[in-house]
């Protein structure tokens, strides 16, 4: 797949699932990072990676954290490497924000009150707070692109909350 071009694999992940989705992926983001390519075909492929990312949503109950983290995370490598472009949500930084935001399922202070005593909790929880200490790891970059305001705020909240997760 590491040969294919962008509209080979494209019709590939129209219709693959389950490991084939996660290969497909895995091959447009190596396409995206390779800086051989012209800046607006390394988007493309970087779309196409979260399209075979997003697809794995399909029929994959108890994945959406793992979807969620990949793809907040090659969001942010694209707003970082390639710049950030407002006209188009999946390079806006602020649209990540707000994505990210509505993904956590606890507040900060939550957070850290269970993280205190995680070794105790159940493993149920001990993995939430994994998922959350994941789905946060792209926040130290992302503020740097947001004005100052209630959200980044939040998102600077919770850059001192993820040390304290397991």
């Amino acid at each position: 797949m590491s040969t294919w071009t962008l509209d080979q694999l494209k019709t590939f992940i129209r219709d693959a699932h389950g490991q084939q989705l996660e290969t497909a992926r895995v091959a447009a983001q190596g396409q995206a990072y390779n800086s051989s390519h012209p800046q607006e075909a390394r988007r493309q492929w970087a779309k196409l990676s979260l399209l075979a990312n997003r697809r794995m949503l399909d029929n994959a109950e108890g994945r959406s954290a793992r979807v969620a983290q990949q793809d907040f995370m090659l969001r942010m490598w694209v707003i970082d490497r390639l710049r950030p472009d407002d006209t188009d949500p999946d390079w806006s930084p602020e649209a990540l924000a707000s994505d990210t935001l509505d993904t956590l399922t606890f507040t900060p202070t939550q957070a850290a009150g269970l993280a205190e005593g995680w070794r105790d909790l159940p493993i149920e929880q001990i993995r939430e707070l994994r998922w959350h200490k994941n789905l946060t790891a792209h926040l130290e970059s992302l503020v740097g692109y947001l004005a100052p305001g209630p959200v980044r705020e939040r998102l600077v909240t919770w850059t001192a909350t993820r040390p304290l997760l397991p």
